[in-house]
């Protein structure tokens, strides 16, 4: 039977693709050099290959070693969480969670989640990465990542998903601008057709926060006006409070303060527009999945008393 390969050394064609340098890869993994580069040297002998081409000023990892890295990635990702997995009969819902979350989640709900999670389950942690959709499933497809929290729908293949609440969308324009319209228009809901007559703001094509198939999305992206201006949910409340156009926005981030200060109107959508799913994924089969499931089941409970839907008569704009 052939031998299989060294996690340690599998570890260290990791770092040595992710730092690109001999040396740094080497205090990454706290090894010597030396001891870094025997490393490689007995894992191209037992693949047959050559996986890093060398020369006195760099490294390149060659396109079978770029492979080889991203099978490590999953293999090592999978033998920590084996030994965590072993850890929790002892100490269940222990160790560290490689985390992903999108911009327009995370700075809304985790820094009060993360108090609630380390109150329920002290001796877990979560070790956290912010991102687009796009960028956090492909780290959870290489490994990088065990867990993400994303926003649905959305297509993901090859996960498992735990949908924790829903998050409705509203209509935020300019204070100014409400002021401009006829009393009796000021406090009506806002209807599709609205979107028609006014210069929409929404964040790039490929943010988390437009991406959904939702038909409010829709129709404010195919609006005549519509114009994909920031990368930013602050800067986008920025240029809507100066009166350069309106946008839509989810409850986490109204409720959870990123108009305050700001010279903005929140108004309610006529019809039922529909809203983004907050929920967890991780890889099919992964040896976590029961503290994942949960970890899924304390956060939807918890969110029944904590994430909150805008009202006028609660802090909102009407």
């Amino acid at each position: 039977m052939k031998p299989l390969p060294n996690l340690r050394h599998l570890r260290y064609l990791v770092a040595l693709h992710d730092h690109g340098h001999f040396g740094h890869a080497a205090q990454a993994c706290f090894v010597t050099q030396s001891t870094l580069s025997a490393g490689i040297r007995e894992l191209e002998s037992a693949f047959g290959v050559e996986v890093a081409e060398r020369n006195r000023r760099s490294v390149t990892i060659t396109p079978v070693g770029r492979r080889i890295v991203a099978s490590a990635r999953l293999l090592l990702r999978e033998a920590e969480a084996l030994m965590a997995m072993g850890l929790e009969h002892s100490r269940p819902m222990s160790g560290t969670i490689e985390m992903g979350v999108l911009p327009t989640i995370g700075p809304y709900l985790l820094p009060r989640l993360i108090r609630g999670v380390g109150a329920a389950f002290p001796h877990l942690r979560l070790r956290l990465r912010e991102d687009k959709t796009g960028q956090l499933l492909g780290w959870l497809a290489e490994g990088r990542l065990e867990l993400a929290m994303i926003a649905f729908p959305y297509d993901t293949p090859g996960l498992e998903t735990y949908m924790l609440f829903d998050d409705a969308y509203r209509f935020v324009t300019s204070a100014a601008s409400v002021r401009a319209q006829p009393p009796k228009q000021r406090g009506r809901a806002i209807t599709e057709s609205d979107f028609e007559s006014q210069d929409m703001l929404l964040l790039e094509h490929d943010h988390c926060l437009h991406s959904h198939a939702l038909p409010v999305l829709r129709h404010a992206a195919e609006a005549p006006g519509a114009s994909y201006a920031s990368t930013s949910l602050h800067t986008l409340v920025a240029m809507v409070a100066e009166g350069m156009g309106a946008t839509l926005l989810p409850d986490l981030a109204i409720t959870g303060g990123i108009l305050d200060g700001s010279d903005v109107v929140v108004r309610p959508l006529a019809e039922d527009a529909g809203a983004r799913t907050v929920g967890l994924c991780w890889r099919k089969g992964c040896a976590r999945a029961d503290t994942f499931r949960r970890l899924g089941e304390f956060i939807s409970g918890w969110a029944l008393d904590h994430v909150r839907p805008w009202r006028p008569d609660a802090g909102g704009r009407a």
